[in-house]
């Protein structure tokens, strides 16, 4: 029975725990009857204050299997602030063989212990979000609305900092009209906290040795003031979406179309060459980021980003025949970038299992090669073969693959029309634009500002016999572990250059930056016989895109134009905020400025557009998902025109 010390308190009855927890919350909130009837097209959402042991949510998530339409969709959100290792939750989930399935499916994505928001796919119809966090604080950032909420957590008596008036006022602004709440808790601080926030409770008998507990629902729906300050940021709303088409099959767009896809959305992928052409197309690239010494909204999407990464992966491939979680060593060649480490680690409480310091002979036994640097070693990331992912997201059921060009996107009374380069015209409820460099060229998307950057990858047969490493290492470039038998490395970094064509001077200087990083290593590849010649290299070209503040775009597509006029006060005085939304081409999204890191943000910025097309829970808290608006520019235009004067 677990049992916790922070508070002195049970995480569930003594007596029956799953008994308990479908008296109090999935019958009190009349779910068996509610999934039953669910037939909206958006997932049936519930917010819970306390995972603790997850045994509320599996048992919802049982019940939803048992008694929901095939089509139904389930969409758990949970809040924890101290969440338990993986090892006390096995623990705790053993004691239900018949829920042993779906524990173990449970288990085996459960997150490190980071602040924020980490998206779980427990099957093909049900996600959990977990927000790692304070209650108040974690759902007073949930960028979403909830349907049935358990009410849960330790007694108030021993736990009073969850159970106080913002927790029922920030509650009240999350929940749609009607939403249903069950707790098993009837503390008279627990009945007036309910009824100031507007929701109606009532006394219902209670669980074992409690004579009563509350159920109630949202009797006065609360406006939700959040955005009056970026109002421009409101989300449009939603739109029919039974077929979408994704221009570009890169790993902005393939992600995306897999994303909606598993959503039951029909897809459409146009591309005009083949998945993982332009700069996904590589053979094998690094998963990893580089995080800022100080806190910054960019660093927790990034980071985010590559947490989300490695459990998709996980779900995706558990064969690991796509990628490779060997780690990544991000090593400090020089005293600046020491110091920059160093003001890392004193500025981020993250766990060691997500990234710790280690000295140069760590680094050395860590790659297998000497190394005369130290650094940061990023376990739970490594490589990706971003050419095989992108086929296989491309093959996932439901997208129909289509090779074609687009010339032009034009809305009408329904969707979007989409012209094709041979004349041809599709139709589609919505579009999601992901042509990295070409994603501005639409009239619609022409105000994002995006930069081409050309990156050459130089590729190096191995001779029998020679060394290959055990991380990826990343200094000034990256050089990854050999893949069937070939060594890849670089990249070359060319802003504003577009050329794909393979340059000997780009080889050599690959070459060069990987001596200069790892002599050892070098001196053993040319020990073994490796042709280290840039006329002998093969490599490949190709060009990414990035955005001015290096951050990708993900969401609706705004009208430029109407932005301009709504918020041109802001160019006089930064401070008078208009209180008008944003207005966006309706049904138009994008993907793009993904930059050299698309590996660790495209597919979390799959699922921010992905959720906000099917009108769910975002994955990110409401701050991060507004960085990734691609209005975003177009407001910084204007308030540095103020700015300037």
């Amino acid at each position: 029975m677990p049992h916790s010390t922070a508070f002195d308190d049970v995480y569930f009855s003594r007596h029956d725990g799953r008994a308990e927890t479908e008296h109090v919350f999935i019958a009190a909130n009349d779910l068996p009857r509610r999934f039953r009837e669910w037939r909206e097209s958006r997932p049936f959402v519930i917010g819970e204050t306390g995972f603790g042991t997850g045994l509320n949510m599996l048992c919802a998530w049982a019940c939803f299997a048992a008694h929901a339409p095939p089509e139904a969709r389930l969409h758990l959100v949970s809040t924890e602030k101290f969440p338990l290792d993986r090892n006390d939750l096995a623990r705790a989930l053993d004691a239900w063989p018949e829920l042993a399935e779906r524990a173990e499916r449970l288990m085996s994505q459960w997150p490190e212990p980071v602040a924020g928001v980490h998206r779980l796919w427990l099957d093909d119809r049900v996600t959990l979000d977990l927000h790692l966090g304070d209650s108040v604080e974690r759902l007073a950032l949930l960028d979403g609305q909830v349907d049935t909420w358990f009410l849960d957590g330790f007694a108030p008596a021993k736990n009073p900092e969850m159970w106080r008036p913002e927790l029922f006022a920030v509650m009240a602004a999350r929940s749609r009209p009607g939403a249903t709440l069950a707790t098993f808790t009837c503390a008279g601080v627990v009945k007036r906290g309910l009824a100031a926030a507007g929701f109606r409770w009532r006394k219902v008998p209670g669980f074992g040795r409690k004579r009563e507990m509350l159920a109630g629902e949202l009797a006065t729906p609360v406006v939700d003031r959040r955005r009056a300050a970026t109002p421009w940021f409101l989300p449009p709303p939603p739109r029919p979406a039974r077929h979408v088409a994704v221009i570009g099959a890169g790993i902005a767009g393939a992600a995306t179309a897999a994303a909606l896809a598993r959503r039951g959305v029909a897809v459409t992928l146009i591309e005009r060459e083949t998945p993982g052409s332009g700069g996904s197309g590589n053979r094998q690239g690094a998963l990893y980021v580089k995080l800022a010494a100080e806190t910054n909204v960019q660093s927790r999407v990034y980071l985010a980003g590559l947490l989300y990464s490695r459990r998709w992966l996980e779900a995706l491939d558990p064969e690991r025949t796509l990628w490779d979680d060997c780690g990544v060593l991000q090593l400090a060649t020089s005293e600046k970038e020491a110091r920059r480490q160093s003001r890392f680690l004193a500025h981020h409480s993250l766990p060691e299992s997500v990234v710790h310091g280690v000295t140069a002979d760590e680094t050395s036994r860590l790659a297998g090669t000497q190394i005369f640097h130290g650094g940061l070693e990023y376990l739970g990331a490594g490589w990706v073969r971003p050419a095989a992912l992108c086929a296989r997201l491309a093959a996932t059921s439901g997208i129909t693959l289509r090779r074609a060009e687009v010339v032009d996107v034009a809305p009408h009374e329904t969707g979007w029309s989409l012209m094709l380069a041979d004349g041809e015209c599709l139709s589609a409820d919505q579009v999601v634009v992901a042509t990295a460099a070409l994603a501005n060229r639409f009239m619609q998307t022409a105000a994002l500002p995006l930069q081409p950057v050309r990156g050459q990858l130089s590729c190096l047969p191995l001779p029998p016999g020679a060394p290959t490493l055990g991380r990826v290492i990343c200094a000034g470039g990256y050089v990854s572990p050999a893949l069937n038998g070939v060594l890849s490395f670089g990249a070359s970094f060319s802003p504003h250059d577009t050329d794909t064509g393979i340059r000997q001077a780009d080889h050599a200087a690959n070459l060069a930056e990987l001596e200069a990083t790892l002599p050892a290593f070098m001196a053993a590849l040319r020990e073994a016989g490796a042709r280290l010649d840039p006329a002998h290299l093969d490599g490949r070209a190709a060009v990414r895109a990035a955005s001015p503040d290096k951050s990708p775009y993900a969401g609706p597509v705004p009208d430029a134009k109407t932005w301009r006029r709504d918020y041109a006060v802001l160019a006089r005085d930064a401070t008078r905020v208009p209180d008008t939304p944003g207005r966006h081409h309706a049904g138009l999204w994008i993907s793009a400025a993904h930059g050299a890191r698309g590996l660790a943000s495209a597919p979390l910025c799959a699922e921010v557009i992905a959720s906000r097309i099917c009108d769910e829970p975002m994955p990110l808290e409401g701050a991060l998902v507004d960085h990734l608006h691609p209005g975003r520019r177009l407001i910084r235009e204007l308030i540095t025109r103020q700015t300037n004067g």
